[in-house]
C-alpha cells in the first residue's frame, strides 16, 4: 500500500478506471442553477447537465468544495497513517485551492502539501496521474511534490470555444476579454497561461482550429519526440474522436487519454469546447518569433 495518497478535485476529469487503479481520492466542485446545488460526478451526469444547460432559464453558477469535504477526506487519510499530496484546479480559476489550504492549517500535526496546479481538466489530471504512479512506485512525498510542480509547469493546456459568451457570464475570461465584440463566426484559440485564461489565435472554422492546435502541438514537441496527450471535449464527441486520430497520427505519444468535460468547467466553455493537453518527455521546442503566446501578438483569423 502506498503510503503517500493523492487527492485532487473533480475538474482533473480523470477517468474512472486510472482514479482506481491509483486510488486517487476525487473532492466535488458544485454547479448551482438557481438554489440546487449539485456536486460535481456525484449528483449529477454530464448529460444531465448538458441538458439542464440547454433548457435552464438562468445560467448555472459554480463554487469551490467546502473546507468540511476537504477535513473529512484528509482526516480519513492522515488517521490511516497516510501522507497526502492535494494537487488542484488554478487558484486563478477557483477558489478550490483555498479551502484545502485552510483545512491543511487545520491539521497541524498531518504531513499533507496543497499544490495549486495552475491548470485543470486533463491538463491537471496527467499531473495527477504521474503523481499517482510515482506514489505506487514507492517515492516520498516531498519526492512526488518536486516532480508534480515540475510537471506542472511543463504541460500545455490548448482549447477552442464555439463562443465566448459562456466564459464572460462565468466570469473566467482573463485576457480573452479583449476578444469580445470582435468574435463574430470566429472561433478563439485559448490557452492557460500561469493559471490564466488568455487568448492565443483566431480561425474562421472548427476544422481551421482542429489544424492549428494541431500545428501548435508540432511547434512545442521536439521532433521525434515521445508525447503524453489528452483529448478533451464538451458535447463535441465527433471532433474529438477526429482530433484523437489526427493525434494518434502525427505524434510518438505515449499515452493519449479521451476525456468529456463535465459541469464545473463545461459552465464556462460551453457545449462545443474542444481541447489538447500535452506535454512531451524530451521538455518542448521553443515557439517561432511568429507564433508567441502573447495575446498581443495575434494574427489575423485564418
Amino acid at each position: 500500500m502506498s503510503k503517500v495518497k493523492i487527492v485532487t478535485d473533480s475538474t482533473a476529469y480523470l477517468p474512472s478506471d486510472m482514479i482506481a487503479k491509483y486510488d486517487i481520492q476525487v473532492i466535488p466542485l458544485h454547479v448551482l442553477f438557481g438554489e440546487t446545488s449539485y456536486a460535481e460526478g456525484v449528483d449529477i451526469t454530464n448529460a444531465e447537465f448538458y441538458d439542464k444547460l440547454k433548457h435552464s432559464k438562468s445560467f448555472p453558477t459554480t463554487s469551490q468544495p467546502p473546507l468540511a469535504e476537504f477535513l473529512k477526506t484528509y482526516t480519513e487519510l492522515t488517521n490511516s497513517d497516510h501522507q497526502v499530496l492535494s494537487i488542484h484546479i488554478s487558484g486563478k480559476l477557483s477558489s478550490t485551492i483555498e479551502s484545502a489550504v485552510a483545512a491543511r492549517k487545520q491539521l497541524p500535526d498531518t504531513q499533507i502539501e496543497v499544490v495549486d496546479s495552475f491548470l485543470t481538466t486533463m491538463a491537471l489530471g496527467m499531473v495527477v496521474l504521474s503523481a499517482g504512479k510515482a506514489a505506487a512506485d514507492g517515492e516520498s512525498l516531498p519526492e512526488i511534490k518536486k516532480h508534480v510542480e515540475q510537471l506542472a509547469n511543463s504541460v500545455n493546456l490548448l482549447f477552442v470555444v464555439n463562443t465566448l459568451e459562456y466564459l464572460r457570464k462565468g466570469g473566467r475570461i482573463g485576457g480573452a476579454t479583449a476578444l469580445l465584440g470582435t468574435m463574430l463566426n470566429i472561433k478563439p484559440i485559448l490557452y492557460l497561461k500561469h493559471g490564466r485564461i488568455e487568448p492565443l489565435a483566431r480561425v474562421r472554422s472548427k476544422p481551421k482550429a482542429i489544424a492549428r492546435l494541431l500545428k501548435l502541438m508540432k511547434q512545442r514537441v521536439p521532433q521525434g519526440g515521445s508525447v503524453h496527450v489528452a483529448i478533451m471535449h464538451a458535447q463535441a464527441f465527433d471532433e474529438a474522436v477526429a482530433l484523437e486520430k489526427q493525434v494518434r497520427a502525427q505524434f510518438n505519444c505515449r499515452d493519449v487519454y479521451f476525456s468529456e468535460i463535465g459541469p464545473v468547467i463545461g459552465t464556462h466553455v460551453g457545449p462545443g469546447a474542444l481541447g489538447v493537453a500535452f506535454y512531451s518527455d524530451q521538455g518542448f521546442a521553443p515557439l517561432p518569433v511568429a507564433e508567441t503566446w502573447r495575446p498581443g501578438a495575434m494574427a489575423a483569423p485564418a
